[in-house]
Parts: structure tokens; C-alpha cells; sequence
């Protein structure tokens, strides 16, 4: 009876896809909140004429004290704009507002942003054949960091509709409003003053001379470089010298030496001659020379608006690609992001927590071998189908709780202990059939991939839903970088990861089945596949065990949580005998009774997890926290951050085979370094956040964090002692 129903998860994963992926595709008009963040498209004009062009502006309303970045972050990434335009329109580039200074609580500047209300101005050109009374839908994809005391990324999928109409638009009272509230915010050209700018080594130097008539005089200088050429952290040096003002910045270390001009926004809290509520002056200057009208390039916003709002033109600047140090690892191209896709999901079936389902696949492909190249094929693609289909539903299920505000990572369900404690039940039966406890009419082969011949597709499609379930927890190298992009891009994009990664998972059991030779190389069906049969059950075993090691970490009370749990287990195994050795009606009611008695001894503990953070480990490691981080850092300690979990089995092969070399340890000690341990067994906001600052979804993921250094150094996937002693011997000293 329970296997019988376990064969509806097919049906349910497609009910499930098919329920969320309208979801991702079609996005909600208006406003969207995403965090403490709240995202919505807003124009000026009531409606648009076919040929003219129009501004819209991305709204982004933060809560108190969050905050977002501008073009050039610090730390961070910029705010974008990903548009999907009805055919004959395009949209210019981001038109930025003057930012501020961002600081942390420790008044430590960590770079440049915004809070409170701001907008993000877009020109759109229009389609000269649009046809009057018809209505347009522009649609985009936000996407932004917020930070408070901890950033988090952030998304919303946004629609504007607006009518065509052949008169000259109106403005929207309430838009116009919002957009000449607005317009103060955004840099003009420098006025009433002549700047020039050098550079001599490590520091810049822009004098700023009044001209003639000029006796305003700026307040509160800072300036900030669309290039990432000065270091946003450094304090900004400002003397005066026979009536100009000189501003002395040190230079990025990461910025570009040979760059010929310096280009940015400068701010003046009582803003400039003749626009007092301006704080934002745009410049371009030249590297060695004074400027000139022909020099003063406009910048971001930088040209005064009519009414119909504020000007777009920018330069390039606004794609340019910022310094390493600006923002967190960026994924590759799309394309890039697909072949680490395949080539993690075709890992996929290597690692650990595949290997029962391998077993239960050769098993399909023996049964089949006697079968035509037709059927052989078909159960392959069946199979595949199967995979695909428990992605999709994986990655909508993963991107509605995204667009709902969640900030979850791959292999988030076994972050419910709940679903932990179901998935090693599912997995005891499944193994307790396999041992020949009891028998409902399904054989291991039909497990792998054959049912009954009446059943044999849905079989198939069984075992491709169940190698998806069991292959979530492993992040394979490779794996990683994909997951974080996939969780990162808008979700037509993220679904092309996840089904490159099925691909990946479900390749070798498609191309046996394709290539019928293949199959003929296989063993011949016997006597020995009743063994086999048997044997497959201990990998199911040792997976229920390890599970039951997760569970140890996820429940409230570690010691009487899991003793009840195993209870149950027992009383679920019991089952499972008086079902095979008792055929009676009586029998079968006593089996179902033993059923539930097992799954309500266990599941009530099971839905208690433990607070985020709790930890068996060993001693010498210490939780992670930000502030823990910021205060080893601030006391010029070497540090090494394990973001790890108790599910991850990659993460406990690195723990094996790494912190137990003598070796590694001596060199932890000798160096001093201290260890923090980002336990990601339980679901913890706070490590998913820092995990997706990196543009990480997965464990694991390992950093060394050094004095003199401003950047952290990223490890491998896969460790070995010889990885780690090299990382420990290139970033740090010994006694640092």
C-alpha cells in the first residue's frame, strides 16, 4: 500500500512544476516587496506616443536603515535592470542619483548607496508603428543587494502597462510629483567652478578653482569615481590653497594604473552655485589637465531635464566591468553557467549520496537488455523525463519561496527535519524490500527502472523523480558556482541551469539506453540478480544512517529526540515484516497500525529542530558570526571561515580528510589562526545571506581571511591537506 502511493510522486512533482512555473514567468504588476526592500516601475507620462521616446524610473522604497549600492558599490553589488521590451523598443542605461556614504555599525565606510526612497531613471525608445489605443506592457527584472547589519540579495519581476494614444502624453499628476521630488537627486554638470585632476603614484589630486563671480562655496566634499579608481574606504583629505580646494584620495589598489581620466560624481551637502538643493556634481576629467566645456563630459543624470523628466544620457561608464574587489565573485556568462550545470549534474553521479540509485539503475538496465531498442530507449527517456520533471519542480518550488522573500540554497528541504525524517522512513521500507523482508509485487529491477510490465514506464519515471531526491544534497564541484548563478538570475535563466544539471544527472542512464551495445555489454539476467537485489539494500541502509547523523544535529534534544526517532524506525521495520509474513487482512491491519505507530513516535521530534547553529564539532572550532569575523579581523587574527553542513557529504569528506592531518593542524597553530565553523546543517538566514553575498548557494564553501589583506581567499569544492597548507602559507604569517 505504501509503495503504491510512493508512485504518485511522479504526478505530484508535475502538479507541482506545472503550479509554480506560471509563477515564474508571468510577474505581478505594481509594487513587489522582497525583504526590507519594496520594488515597482513608475513613468511620468499617463501614456506614450508611437515614436517618441519616454522615461520610466525603477522605485525602490527601503526599510529603515537598509540600504542598496550604486554603480560603483564598494562592497556590494549595483542595483540592475534586466528588460524584456514588446519588439521595437529598447531602453538605455541606468541613470543613477548621488549616492551617499554607506557605513557599518563600527562607523567603518563599506561603500556607496542609498536608502529611504530613491529612483533609478531608464529612457525607452519607442516603436514609430505602435497603433494608437492599443496598450503596451514593459516588463523587467530588479535585482539588488540589501544590507543592514547583514545584505542579502533581492529580486522582483516587475510589468508596467501604458496606453497608446497619437496626441502628446500627459503627465500622471502623482508620477510627476514623485519624478520632480526626484530630480534634485540626480548629479548635474559642474558649474561656477574649474576641477583638474592628477595622479602621482598611489594618490590622486583634484583641485577644484572658483571661477570668476563664484562665492558659493561647497560643504562636506566627497567625491565618488564610477571607476573604482579611489579607495572608497580610505578617508577623502580636503585643504584649500590660495582660494581653490584641493581633495587628496588615495588610489584602489585594485583600480586600473594607465586610466586616463577620472569620472564620477561630486557631493556637496549645501550643493552648488545657483543649485543650493543639488548635491551632485558631475565631472570627466582628464588625468594631468585642467578642464574645458569640451571636457565636461556628462555622467549619470548629468544633463538638467524638461518636463518631460530627468535626462538619460550617460556614457559607458555604466557598464563597465568594476574591480574585483567591488563586489562579490560574479558567475561566468550564461553560457559558462550551463556547462558547469551539466558537468556538476553528470558529477552528480560519482558522489556519495547517488550511489544507492546507481545500483538501483544497473539493475534497469539488465532487466531491459533482453528488450527491443524501442523500449529500451522509450525507459530512458522515461527516466529522463522523470529527472526533468523533479527539477523543474525543485527549482519552481526553490523560486517562488525566492520571489516570496525566502533566501534558501540547494539542498534547502533537507534543512526540515521534518523531511529528513520522511526521507529516511521512504528509504528504510525501500531497503527492507530490498532485502526480501516483504514483497508487494514490485522487484528491485522495478525499483530501477521496470515496474510491472503493465507499470514498467511509470517505473522509470519513479526512478528518475527518486535519483533527483537523492542526489539534492550534493553540491559536486562545479556544482556550486552554477547553483549561485541560477539562484541569482532571473528565473527563465534559472531554469535553464536546473535542467542543464538534470541533463547532466540523467545522461549516462539516456545514452546506455540509446546505444543499444552498450546495454549488450551488461550481464545477462540470473540467479545472481536476486543478490544483487540484496546487496543494493545496505547502500540504502548506510544512506538512512546518515540521515539519521543530520537528524542528530537538526533536533531539540539530541540524545531523547533520536532515541524516539530509532524507536520509530523500529516500529516501522516491524511493519514491514508483519506485512510480508502475515497475508491475512489481520496482518495487513496490524502492519498499517505498526506504519503509523513508527511515524507518529518520530515525526513529532522530528518537527522540532534544533537552533541554528548547533554544533557537535570539535572544539577548537568556533561559530561564525559577522561580528565574531569583524572582531578577529579588527584584532589582526588569520581566519578560516568553514561554511559546512552536517547533509553536505563533500563537506565531511574535506573534514575527514583535512582537519585530521597533523600536518594542517600544526599549521593552524603555528599561525594562530582561528577557526570558524558556519554550521548550515539547520536553516540560518543569516548564513544563506552571506552564502548568496559570495554568490554561493551551496556548502561547500571555504575562505581565509588574512591581515594585510581586503579580500578574502576562496578554496576549492574539494580539499585536500596540501590545498589547505599552500592557502595558510600564501596569506599568512606565522604568529600574525
Amino acid at each position: 500500500m505504501i509503495l503504491r502511493r510512493l508512485l504518485c510522486l511522479p504526478a505530484l512533482s508535475l502538479s507541482i512544476g506545472l503550479l509554480f512555473l506560471p509563477g515564474l514567468i508571468m510577474a505581478a504588476p505594481g509594487a513587489v516587496k522582497k525583504g526590507a526592500v519594496t520594488a515597482e516601475l513608475v513613468a511620468r507620462e499617463a501614456s506614450i506616443q508611437p515614436g517618441r521616446p519616454f522615461t520610466v524610473a525603477l522605485k525602490l522604497t527601503h526599510d529603515p536603515h537598509w540600504h542598496t549600492y550604486w554603480i560603483n558599490p564598494g562592497t556590494g553589488y549595483p542595483t540592475s535592470l534586466h528588460w524584456k521590451l514588446p519588439p521595437g523598443f529598447t531602453a538605455g542605461p541606468i541613470v543613477w542619483p548621488t549616492p551617499h556614504v554607506v557605513k557599518d555599525a563600527k562607523g567603518i565606510v563599506t561603500g556607496h548607496g542609498y536608502e529611504n526612497e530613491i529612483l533609478l531613471f531608464v529612457e525607452i525608445s519607442t516603436d514609430k508603428t505602435l497603433v494608437a489605443g492599443s496598450t503596451v506592457t514593459l516588463r523587467a527584472t530588479a535585482d539588488w543587494l540589501m544590507c543592514k547589519e547583514v545584505c542579502m540579495p533581492g529580486d522582483a519581476a516587475l510589468e508596467l502597462a501604458l496606453p497608446v494614444t497619437a496626441e502628446t502624453p500627459r503627465d500622471d499628476s502623482a508620477a510627476a510629483m514623485l519624478f520632480d521630488r526626484a530630480a534634485p537627486t540626480l548629479p548635474q554638470p559642474l558649474t561656477g567652478w574649474t576641477a583638474t585632476a592628477r595622479r602621482t603614484g598611489d594618490t590622486f589630486t583634484v583641485r577644484l578653482t572658483p571661477d570668476a563671480g563664484t562665492t558659493h562655496r561647497p560643504a562636506g566634499l566627497h567625491l565618488f569615481d564610477t571607476a573604482g579608481l579611489i579607495d572608497y574606504a580610505a578617508p577623502q583629505v580636503i585643504t584649500e590653497d590660495q582660494g581653490s580646494l584641493v581633495l587628496t584620495l588615495a588610489a584602489a589598489k585594485e583600480g586600473d594604473p594607465a586610466a586616463p581620466r577620472l569620472a564620477g560624481v561630486l557631493s556637496s551637502t549645501n550643493g552648488w552655485p545657483g543649485r543650493p538643493d543639488t548635491p551632485g556634481a558631475a565631472f570627466d576629467l582628464p588625468l594631468g589637465a585642467a578642464t574645458t566645456p569640451n571636457d565636461q563630459a556628462l555622467t549619470p543624470g548629468s544633463e538638467a531635464t524638461t518636463d518631460a523628466g530627468p535626462s538619460t544620457q550617460q556614457p559607458t561608464t555604466n557598464n563597465q566591468q568594476l574591480p574585483a574587489s567591488a563586489a562579490p565573485p560574479a558567475p561566468a556568462g550564461l553560457l559558462a553557467t550551463l556547462a558547469f550545470a551539466l558537468l556538476g549534474g553528470l558529477v552528480l553521479n560519482l558522489m556519495p549520496c547517488v550511489f544507492p540509485v546507481l545500483g538501483i539503475k544497473v539493475l534497469g538496465f539488465v532487466n531491459q537488455s533482453g528488450s527491443d531498442r524501442t523500449k529500451v530507449i522509450t525507459h530512458g527517456l522515461v527516466f529522463s523525463l522523470g529527472v526533468l520533471v523533479s527539477f523543474w519542480a525543485l527549482a519552481g518550488l526553490l523560486l517562488a519561496l525566492r520571489a516570496g522573500g525566502s533566501q534558501l540554497g540547494w539542498g534547502f528541504q533537507l534543512q526540515s527535519p521534518a523531511f529528513v525524517f520522511g526521507m529516511a522512513a521512504f528509504l528504510l521500507i525501500f531497503a527492507l524490500n530490498l532485502s526480501g523482508l516483504f514483497e508487494v509485487g514490485l522487484s528491485a529491477t522495478a525499483v530501477g527502472g521496470k515496474l510491472q510490465m503493465q507499470q514498467g514506464y511509470g517505473g522509470s519515471f519513479f526512478t528518475g523523480v527518486l535519483a533527483t531526491l537523492v542526489a539534492t544534497p550534493c553540491s559536486a564541484p562545479f556544482l556550486a558556482p552554477a547553483l549561485g548563478a541560477a539562484l541569482a538570475l532571473p528565473a527563465f535563466s534559472s531554469l535553464l541551469v536546473f535542467t542543464a544539471i538534470a541533463i547532466g544527472l540523467a545522461a549516462p542512464y539516456l545514452l546506455l539506453s540509446i546505444f543499444p551495445a552498450a546495454v549488450k555489454l551488461l550481464p545477462r539476467p540470473g540467479a545472481w540478480m536476486e543478490t544483487f537485489k540484496q546487496l543494493m539494500a545496505f547502500p540504502l541502509y548506510a544512506t538512512v544512517g546518515w540521515l539519521l547523523w543530520v537528524l542528530a544535529a537538526q533536533t531539540k534534544d539530541n540524545d531523547n529526540a533520536l532515541l524516539l526517532i530509532v524507536l520509530g524506525f523500529v516500529l516501522i521495520a516491524m511493519a514491514a515484516w508483519v506485512y510480508g509474513r502475515f497475508v491475512k487482512p489481520a496482518g495487513r491491519v496490524a502492519a498499517a497500525a505498526l506504519l503509523v505507530g513508527g511515524l507518529w513516535l518520530g515525526w513529532p521530534v522530528a518537527a522540532e529542530p534544533a537552533p541554528a547553529g548547533a554544533s557537535g564539532y570539535v572544539v577548537k572550532w568556533e561559530p561564525w558570526s559577522p561580528a565574531a569575523l569583524e572582531a578577529a579581523r579588527a584584532a589582526g587574527r588569520t581566519v578560516y571561515v568553514d561554511f559546512t553542513a552536517r547533509w553536505c557529504a563533500t563537506c565531511q569528506t574535506n573534514k575527514a580528510t583535512v582537519f585530521s592531518s597533523g600536518d594542517v593542524l600544526a599549521d593552524l597553530a603555528q599561525r594562530n589562526v582561528l577557526l570558524l565553523r558556519a554550521d548550515w546543517t539547520s536553516k540560518d538566514p543569516a548564513i544563506t545571506a552571506e552564502l548568496a553575498r559570495w554568490n554561493r548557494s551551496a556548502v561547500p564553501f571555504n575562505l581565509i581571511y588574512a591581515p594585510g589583506r581586503p579580500e578574502p581567499l576562496i578554496l576549492p569544492e574539494l580539499l585536500t591537506p596540501g590545498i589547505v597548507r599552500d592557502a595558510l602559507a600564501s596569506v599568512s604569517r606565522p604568529g600574525n
